[in-house]
């Protein structure tokens, strides 16, 4: 080597890199080809070449996964989100999507439109769908309380599968249906609405609230009033049932967003409604909860009020919301009053 060079030195040096580099690529590509071949499930020869792994992995995982949740502006509307993510490297239409759970009595379906709707190839996409009536006697249902519109804490939800129907190739004569597929609820979306709306039929057995459409403002214009109309249900003649069948508690009123306990006239707590009994008037003094630029603007619950309840063996929050005429009055409340601070 010292007789030699400096470029011939070079040169020498080079080969015997490009050697070793064009050794290990070779041994790298016999490992990756033994690995095809042993982890092969179809059948194939030795020399058949497998599928990527991407595409091996979307194939196992199926070609749509879906997963569940609730935007804040269906919370009142108890409409939920069936999300599907297409795992495939093609777009994928979808013609159907149906949700079956014992939480609910019917399938959950999506009301698709005309032509269906198209997942691209890698992304998420929400499909509204209406709730069904609740099975309030499922053994999967939750009697306990539910967990708030942020919280998501109630995790109960049974069996929860989605049959999705994708539009067929080109060749096809007809439509191929994929599933059923589980769906994941991570925030516990079919828990709580079933919690919920079960909670809300056993209190409409007892009494009907509503808010009274006026809002009271104070002279000062910092508080005001609104009022929770209580209708107690007519009594069932010759009742037999046990101690506290037919009636309610209102343990507590919580806060809104929007809305906060008015120091001056604090809420009342423990308030037991009874079916067959007069009806009443719950006068609530209010102050704004927060006075940010985007408090009125981007307020999607505020105007529910939230009654902590007990009845027939449940507890939980009955959300009552205002109408139109007092949502708009309490939102001039909140920016006038929130403008005098």
């Amino acid at each position: 080597m010292e007789g030699l060079s400096v470029p011939r030195r070079r040169r020498t040096v080079f080969r015997t890199l490009f050697r070793t580099l064009c050794s290990a690529a070779s041994a790298v590509a016999v490992l990756g080809a033994a690995a095809s071949c042993s982890t092969d499930t179809g059948g194939g020869s030795a020399g058949t070449p497998s599928a990527p792994t991407a595409a091996a992995t979307a194939t196992s995982a199926g070609p749509v996964t879906v997963e569940l949740n609730q935007f804040r502006d269906n919370y009142s509307n108890q409409i939920i989100e069936i999300q599907l993510t297409n795992t495939t490297v093609a777009p994928l239409t979808v013609l159907g999507a149906e949700l079956s759970t014992p939480l609910f009595a019917a399938p959950i379906a999506w009301p698709a439109t005309a032509g269906g709707i198209v997942l691209p190839p890698g992304q998420t996409k929400s499909l509204p769908a209406p709730l069904s009536a609740p099975e309030c006697n499922s053994t999967g249902a939750s009697r306990g309380v539910p967990g708030d519109e942020t919280g998501g804490t109630t995790r109960t939800t049974g069996s929860a599968q989605v049959t999705l129907r994708l539009a067929p190739p080109a060749a096809a004569a007809t439509d191929p249906a994929t599933g059923p597929t589980t769906a994941e609820d991570p925030f516990g979306v079919l828990a709580r609405n079933n919690a919920e709306m079960c909670l809300t039929r056993e209190a409409a057995a007892v009494a009907a609230f509503a808010l009274a459409p006026d809002l009271e403002v104070a002279a000062d214009g910092r508080t005001a009033v609104v009022r929770l109309l209580v209708t107690p249900a007519a009594a069932k003649a010759g009742g037999t049932g046990g101690a506290g069948a037919g009636e309610l508690v209102i343990d507590r009123i919580d806060e809104t967003t929007l809305l906060a306990e008015s120091p001056v006239a604090p809420w009342p707590r423990a308030v037991t409604v009874r079916a067959g009994g007069a009806v009443a008037e719950l006068r609530l003094g209010i102050r704004p909860a927060r006075c940010d630029p985007h408090a009125v603007a981007e307020d999607k619950v505020g105007t529910l009020l939230p009654l902590r309840i007990t009845v027939a063996g449940r507890e939980g929050v009955l959300k009552i919301a205002a109408g139109d005429k007092l949502r708009g009055q309490i939102y001039d409340f909140v920016t006038t009053a929130c403008g005098r601070q």
